[in-house]
């Protein structure tokens, strides 16, 4: 039997590397790579293209949402689980309409989430039983690929939603562009269309934004 390569996505190095060891004892899994943001596990998953790739979603430099959005937009065909803690409502949709394949909160058991990992990599959805319940009780939940969205807002590219989450995480101008290899002047230019789409005009009403949207948690979403 093909084991299923298994890219996995953790920010803590602890988890991240009791995940691997779940993954190693069984013989359907082979860890394919790690990674410990979502700017690393986007340069990944181009590199490796895993079957799965099991994500967290709060990471800082580049959730967990945006890494889905851009390792998705690359290869349409990846099967991206997420493994959160956060399992409230809007996450879940968030991660929905950004095209996952399954999710399962961390309160899951080692044998939920490998029977997860082999249920997306055979080409079917799967939500732990916390995931399905805020399913069942919002039925409209969206499926396509929308982009990161609050009432009443437009969505925001993903380069504008990178700029947002490192600017909310108190980087600079400079910063944000050696980060994301573009030149300051362009890191102003999404900054300004940020705050021109969001109706937003500082930066501490563009952190509050991303942590009412889920994109940091105070620190990191």
């Amino acid at each position: 039997m093909k084991q299923i390569n298994v890219m996995v996505v953790e920010d803590h190095a602890v988890v991240r590397q009791g995940l691997c060891a779940i993954l190693g004892n069984d013989c359907r899994f082979k860890v394919a790579g790690q990674a410990q943001n979502g700017r690393e596990a986007v340069r990944l998953a181009q590199t490796l293209q895993p079957d799965v790739v099991l994500m967290d979603i709060g990471m800082a430099t580049l959730n967990g949402l945006e890494a889905t959005r851009q390792i998705l937009a690359d290869n349409p065909a990846a099967k991206v689980l997420i493994l959160s803690a956060h399992s409230g409502r809007d996450n879940v949709e968030r991660m929905i309409a950004a095209g996952v394949a399954g999710y399962v909160d961390k309160e899951s058991s080692a044998e939920i989430l490998t029977h997860a990992i082999y249920e997306v990599a055979q080409g079917r959805k799967f939500f732990s039983d916390v995931i399905a319940r805020h399913l069942h009780e919002n039925p409209n939940t969206p499926s396509g690929g929308a982009g990161l969205k609050k009432p009443n807002h437009a969505a925001l590219t993903s380069r504008e939603a990178e700029v947002l989450q490192l600017v909310a995480e108190g980087a600079t101008n400079k910063l944000v562009a050696a980060e994301l290899s573009i030149s300051i002047k362009t890191v102003e230019k999404h900054r300004h269309a940020l705050m021109r789409k969001l109706k937003i005009h500082d930066i501490a009403g563009l952190t509050r934004y991303a942590i009412t949207t889920g994109v940091i948690e105070g620190t990191s979403i």
